[in-house]
């Protein structure tokens, strides 16, 4: 049962990082992209950032049954880490890409500056997203 878990653990830690990188070129695009193309990327953008959510859901709940079985203490140095780095990214994950995708619905908004801070945000969650994975994966010893 355990490798189970551990198996939808790790599928569910790529279904949380996968769909931003494929992201990255879609914001490239959302810079040209106008009227009906631009909210086909709106609508993508979203799609993938509930995947995500719902992928992290999964994450969450194998990662505490992985710990609850596994050979792992609460208070270990990594996990503690990895559970404040994804306190912090759930935060920054509900202000970073919903509020700034609403900004496209409004009469004037500057598209530009909306899609840089998509772009940023996209980076700054890829780069949170991938501290935690170094965190499980390595596991070090942090104090």
């Amino acid at each position: 049962m355990y490798t189970i878990v551990l198996f939808a653990h790790i599928l569910s830690a790529i279904l949380s990082i996968g769909p931003f990188f494929v992201l990255l070129p879609l914001v490239k695009r959302m810079e040209v992209a106008r009227g009906d193309i631009l909210q086909s990327h709106i609508i993508t953008f979203k799609s993938a950032t509930r995947l995500v959510k719902h992928a992290g859901h999964v994450l969450v709940t194998t990662g505490v049954l992985l710990i609850w079985q596994g050979p792992w203490e609460w208070d270990t140095s990594w996990i503690l880490g990895t559970i404040g780095v994804m306190v912090g990214s759930v935060f920054f994950l509900a202000r970073a890409f919903t509020p700034t995708l609403r900004k496209f619905h409004q009469e004037e908004f500057n598209h530009l500056q909306l899609v840089k801070k998509l772009h940023r945000s996209l980076w700054i969650y890829i780069l949170l997203l991938l501290l935690m994975l170094w965190l499980m994966v390595d596991k070090p010893v942090l104090w």
